[in-house]
C-alpha cells in the first residue's frame, strides 16, 4: 500500500512517477490514485472505530455495517482492516472486549476516549455519506447492471456472454472518454 492508493510500484506507474516524489500514480487516466477522494486516509480507521465505540459497544460486523450505512454504501471497510485494528487498539488499552452470545463485543476505555479527544480534527460523519441523488442513482444503476451480467453468466450461453462482454467493453471506453474530458 502506498499512500492512499493500493497498487504495486511500476505496475501502472511510469518510471518517473514511481521513483519521483509523492505517491505513485496508479490511475493512468486521471493522474490520481484509485479513489483517493473517497478512500479513508491510512490511520483514520482507528479513530473512526473509536468514535463509533464511544457511542455504544459493538462487535466487529456491527462496526462494518454501521460505517457502510453512514457512508450511504459508498464505503465499506474490509474485515481485514477492521479486525486487526480492533486487536491493536485492545492491545494498546484503548478498548476492551468480551464474549457476549458468541460475539466479541468491544467497548472503548478511558484511554481510548483520551486518544480520540486528543486528535487534531474530530471524527465527523456528517456529510461524508451524503451524496447527490445522481450519485446514488449511479450506484443503483451499477448494481442493477452487475445483476444483469451475472444472469447472463449463469445462463452458461457463450454467445450471449460474448455479446455482453462487447457491450461492457464499449461502455468502459465511453466512460473513459467522459473521464478524459476533465
Amino acid at each position: 500500500m502506498f499512500g492512499n492508493a493500493y497498487c504495486y510500484p511500476g505496475y501502472f506507474a511510469s518510471g518517473r512517477e514511481r521513483f519521483g516524489k509523492g505517491k505513485p500514480n496508479c490511475n493512468r487516466r486521471s493522474g490520481r490514485g484509485w479513489g483517493d477522494e473517497q478512500r479513508t486516509p491510512r490511520g483514520d480507521i482507528k479513530f473512526i472505530l473509536l468514535a463509533l465505540l464511544a457511542e455504544e459497544p459493538r462487535y466487529g460486523y456491527q462496526l462494518i455495517k454501521e460505517l457502510e450505512n453512514r457512508y450511504s454504501g459508498f464505503y465499506r471497510p474490509s474485515p481485514g482492516s477492521v479486525y486487526p485494528t480492533l486487536q491493536l487498539l485492545e492491545e494498546g488499552g484503548y478498548l476492551t472486549s468480551e464474549q457476549v452470545e458468541g460475539k466479541r463485543v468491544y467497548t472503548i476505555t478511558d484511554s481510548g476516549r483520551e486518544l480520540l479527544a486528543g486528535r487534531d480534527t474530530p471524527v465527523d460523519f456528517a456529510g461524508r455519506g451524503e451524496r447527490s441523488p445522481e450519485l446514488n442513482q449511479l450506484k443503483e444503476a451499477m448494481t442493477e447492471l452487475g445483476s444483469a451480467v451475472m444472469q447472463v453468466a449463469r445462463s452458461n450461453n457463450l454467445d450471449r456472454a460474448s455479446r455482453v462482454k462487447e457491450i461492457l467493453h464499449r461502455a468502459k471506453r465511453e466512460i473513459y472518454t467522459i473521464l478524459a474530458e476533465e
